[in-house]
Order: structure tokens, then C-alpha cells, then sequence
């Protein structure tokens, strides 16, 4: 089995420098960096990452806490996140909460028993107190600790008005809202806020539906899509919180023989890649994803360096326009 001394050896480098590499500490060049990885292969080597913590204050894991492994707006979102982390020489400890609220506070203890770097949240069912223990830097994404490190949102507002005066602008005057889970405040409230606020300001009449836990736990809404158009039939516009239910309102206007744009124009929020998977293809918000993962580890990194880093970043959203409006 390979040893630090044979890669320093391979690699042409001392055994401290290739420490330092394995161990992201101090100035290294990419050159010294590219060496050391292509001895590593060469040699199969594999640092032991349980020693490798047990000698420092923290590894260089990150600790990644998402509500949905099976969203495709999380999907993404970790899938950024991972390659970002990889580029800073982290790696991803990923955490699947489902919001339950204990599996949350397990995976956190999780995290700062393995010694991680610091934690990524996605997720918002533990009370902000639980963070004020950990003692290591905490980075939201779409949600807002008080007593966290730094926060990552998109400009949840802006996304509702974009998407109310896209509707209205393409002659809607009968519009429906699907907004985020009931009692649960998150970041993308405020796009209900930004819709309410141009259907208010046009004096255009407006209906707005909650949904629930076990609908964004399953990802199943066309029985509230289906309930909500036979209720409202006059609706001729419809923004939702995500693709995902986007998605779906398409499949409930076939069932009821709804025509998509003619007789209702949806929006969407997210633009994930299902956006374009869909017919008619979905007109949606486009949420900075990339952007977002790479600020979001860039403060991480800075956190864990010790720097100062902004208490919240918003990030502008833009609508895509396809062919559901």
C-alpha cells in the first residue's frame, strides 16, 4: 500500500508540501497541486480522511443539509455545490433531513462529531438556537439564520412580480397562485408577497393556494391542481412555486382538456432542467443556481479562512419565456 513518502517521492515533492496539498493549507501552487494528484492515481493512494480529522480542529468536509434529495431544484443545488467544494479542495458530507425536525439536530451532530469544516444549509425546520452551539461557520442557502455565518437567496420578491406582470401583460385577468407550505416561513414566501403586490396595484382579481407537507415530500400536487382549476374556472393564469408543479398542471390541463397558453398561461419557478422537458416547454423564473452554490462555498471558504464575509447575498432572478405563455 501506498504511502505519503511514496507520493512525495512520485510526485517529486517533500513530504510536507504534499501534506500540505492533502490537507488545503497554505499557499499552493496548481502545479504542485497537479503533481500530487497524478502521483496520488498513479500510485492509488487514498488519504486516510479519519486520521487526517483526528490531527486537526476540523476536516475538510462540508457538511451539506438538504430537505429533498429527489427535487430537481436540489438535485442541482447539490450537484453545484459538490463541484464547487471539489475545485476548493472539500468534500461533501451529505445529509437528506426530509424537514423532520430530529433528523435535522442527528445530522448536525453528525457533522460536528466528524469534525466538518462547516455546514451548508438548505434545510429550516431546527431552531436557530441549535447553531449558537456548533462553533463552526453555518451558510444558508433560500434560508435566513439570524446567528448564521452567511446567507445565499435569489430575489424571491422580484420573482413574483416578474411572474404576475408576465401574466397579466399576456392578457390575464383571472389569476391563481400556488405558493409555498402552509405555517412553514421560508425565503420564496416573498413570492407570493411580489405577486400580490402587482395583482394589488392592477386591480387584477387573484387567488392564492398553500400547499402542504406530504405534497412536497411526495412531489404529487396534480389532485390540488385539479381541485383548485375546477373551483376557479375562470382562471386563465397560474404562477406556482416550482417546476415541479408546473410540471404537473400541465399533465391535470390535458386530463381536463384545458388548452396551455390558449385558454391558461403558467409559470413556473426554478427554470431546473425539466423546464425544457415538458409540453408545451414551461415559461418559469430562472433561480441563479450556479451562482448561487459558487458564492454560497466561496463564503464558506472565506468563513473557515477566518475572513469577514457579507451577512446576506441576493441574488436576481430573470423570466425565461417559453411556450406556456
Amino acid at each position: 500500500m501506498a504511502t505519503l513518502k511514496d507520493v512525495a517521492r512520485e510526485a517529486g515533492l517533500t513530504v510536507g508540501t504534499v501534506s500540505r496539498v492533502l490537507n488545503n493549507r497554505g499557499y499552493i501552487s496548481d502545479k504542485a497541486r497537479e503533481k500530487v494528484d497524478a502521483a496520488m492515481k498513479k500510485l492509488h493512494y487514498q488519504p486516510n480522511e479519519v486520521a487526517r480529522s483526528l490531527s486537526k480542529s476540523s476536516s475538510n468536509t462540508i457538511g451539506l443539509i438538504v430537505p429533498h434529495i429527489r427535487h430537481p431544484y436540489f438535485m442541482e443545488i447539490i450537484s453545484r455545490l459538490e463541484y464547487e467544494a471539489y475545485q476548493k479542495g472539500y468534500r461533501i458530507l451529505l445529509c437528506n433531513s426530509r424537514n423532520v425536525q430530529e433528523k435535522e439536530k442527528e445530522y448536525i451532530d453528525i457533522c460536528t462529531s466528524n469534525k466538518v469544516a462547516g455546514i451548508i444549509l438548505c434545510s429550516g425546520t431546527v431552531p436557530v438556537e441549535v447553531f449558537d452551539k456548533i462553533g463552526i461557520p453555518v451558510v444558508t442557502i433560500e434560508r435566513f439564520l439570524d446567528n448564521g455565518m452567511a446567507a445565499v437567496e435569489c430575489d424571491n420578491r422580484q420573482g413574483g412580480v416578474l411572474a404576475a406582470e408576465k401574466l397579466i401583460a399576456r392578457g390575464c385577468r383571472h389569476l391563481l397562485h400556488v405558493g409555498n407550505i402552509g405555517g412553514v416561513f421560508m425565503p420564496a414566501d416573498m413570492r407570493t408577497e411580489g405577486f400580490r403586490e402587482v395583482c394589488e396595484r392592477e386591480n387584477v382579481p387573484f387567488e392564492e393556494l398553500l400547499t402542504e407537507e406530504i405534497q412536497y415530500d411526495s412531489m404529487m400536487y396534480g389532485d390540488m391542481i385539479e381541485k383548485a382549476l375546477l373551483k376557479y374556472p375562470q382562471t386563465d393564469g397560474l404562477f406556482v412555486n416550482s417546476d415541479v408543479i408546473a410540471a404537473q398542471t400541465l399533465q391535470t390541463c390535458r386530463k381536463l382538456r384545458i388548452s396551455v397558453p390558449e385558454q391558461l398561461k403558467v409559470i413556473g419557478f426554478d427554470d431546473v432542467f425539466l423546464a425544457t422537458l415538458t409540453t408545451p416547454q414551461l415559461t418559469t423564473i430562472h433561480q441563479p443556481i450556479k451562482e448561487m452554490a459558487e458564492i454560497a462555498m466561496n463564503l464558506m471558504h472565506d468563513s473557515i479562512s477566518g475572513k469577514v464575509v457579507p451577512k446576506r447575498t441576493v441574488l436576481p432572478v430573470s423570466l425565461v419565456e417559453r411556450e406556456t405563455t
